[in-house]
């Protein structure tokens, strides 16, 4: 039989846009991961994020509970390859300022923030900047109300909080609308998503809250997450597991692929979107490098950064990658440098390298290169660079201001 013929009809949602990346609809179900640094450690984000982005991340949640974490935001914002999602607990003015450091989308409890005027101001201003807004409903932290009514958390309370929330929105005419409904009981959460599926189109992101640490958080996960997309619900997905979120990305992708949901992938490319520190056209240089691997079968992780200032640094998980700096091209293999071409050859060394890592693997490539004369000449033009843009290449301080301000209104 085709395997085509086993192919699950998916239900059929409304579709929104976080950032660059379609989600509901008939676009591909995506992967979600969250950090697990302080936001406020600008560098140790940015890292855990193209850590993830290389693993098969398509969309990225960061924590926004502090002033501080807003203000990282509005640094790792310009900085990631995949769009940021900022987490809201409690604090609506929190909201506000991760919209104004530029993130793509919210994540907004209705256990937490519960005062009907504080979540329409939320989500007028998002509707104002064309932003999405996750409902997220988790069976842990129900409005008390609810859980009296219905004697606990059961999936009907689940499915009206998540109706609530959308009245509040519907009030404000805000539509760009995600729906969760997760908990740590894996027949609660089939249940409760079943029923939501049956009352409204808005696209639905699925997880098994809390499912803990493998191998049996990645079972309980993969239970609740594997069930629903069989039967065609969900169109975005996260693991959460107590672990590296790395290890949620990797797990979702592989889902996908097992489920015939997302196409296995040759060379898995990853690039920054550029910010003001780019010495190269990141988009031209990346669409070059997908054009020159075709369909080559190297199974590697490939990054392209736009300068050698961060891009080995948050690029360092994949197995190779090239960055720019001082008309120079900058190869690293895990993070480390190994060599220095002309601006002009780096795609073509990018292949070269590919090919004889796919080859002779990691520790070959290291060994082969002069990695100490990679990494001065590196440092060189980093000093370069640095000297001549200065700290702040993307103005994050002047959007810092402004979320002092709005934070203190």
């Amino acid at each position: 039989m085709d395997v085509n013929e086993w192919k699950t009809e998916r239900r059929t949602t409304r579709q929104i846009s976080v950032g660059d990346v379609p989600v509901g609809g008939m676009a591909p179900v995506t992967v979600q991961s969250m950090t697990t640094t302080k936001t406020a450690d600008v560098e140790g984000t940015l890292q855990q994020i193209y850590a993830l982005a290389a693993s098969g991340c398509d969309i990225v949640r960061c924590t926004c509970n502090e002033l501080e974490a807003a203000e990282g935001l509005a640094q790792i914002v310009p900085r990631s390859p995949i769009p940021v999602i900022a987490d809201i607990h409690h604090q609506y003015k929190m909201a506000l300022a991760a919209m104004e450091a530029g993130v793509h989308g919210l994540r907004l409890n209705p256990g937490n923030i519960r005062k009907p005027e504080h979540i329409k101001a939320v989500a007028s201003e998002a509707r104002d900047r064309n932003l999405p807004i996750r409902i997220g409903v988790n069976a842990g932290s129900l409005d008390p109300k609810l859980y009296e009514k219905y004697g606990g958390a059961t999936p009907e309370a689940m499915v009206e909080s998540a109706q609530q929330e959308i009245a509040y929105f519907h009030d404000v005419d805000f539509d760009l609308i995600k729906i969760s409904v997760k908990a740590s009981s894996v027949p609660l959460m089939v249940e409760a998503y079943r029923q939501l599926a049956d009352v409204t189109d808005y696209p639905l992101h699925l997880g098994v809250t809390e499912a803990g640490p493998p191998p049996a958080g990645l079972v309980k996960a993969t239970a609740g997450i594997a069930t629903l997309l069989m039967e065609g619900i969900g169109d975005t997905i996260r693991y959460s597991l107590t672990a590296d979120p790395v290890e949620e990305a990797k797990a979702g992708r592989q889902l996908l692929e097992a489920l015939g949901l997302r196409e296995r992938k040759n060379v898995d490319l990853i690039a920054c979107p550029s910010c003001g520190r780019a010495e190269v056209d990141v988009i031209e240089v990346a669409n070059k490098a997908m054009e020159a691997f075709g369909e080559r079968k190297l199974p590697l992780q490939v990054a392209v950064m736009g300068c050698v200032v961060n891009g080995p640094g948050e690029a360092r998980e994949a197995d190779l990658g090239i960055a720019a700096g001082n008309k120079r091209g900058h190869l690293f293999v895990k993070g480390r440098n190994i060599a220095v071409v002309p601006e002009d050859e780096m795609v073509d060394a990018l292949v070269e390298w590919a090919e004889f890592i796919n080859e002779h693997g990691i520790e070959a490539a290291i060994d082969k290169a002069d990695t100490e004369k990679a990494a001065r000449e590196a440092a060189k033009d980093r000093s370069a660079l640095l000297e001549e843009q200065g700290d702040d290449a993307n103005h994050s301080t002047e959007k810092i201001v402004e979320i002092r301000k709005t934070a203190s209104n």
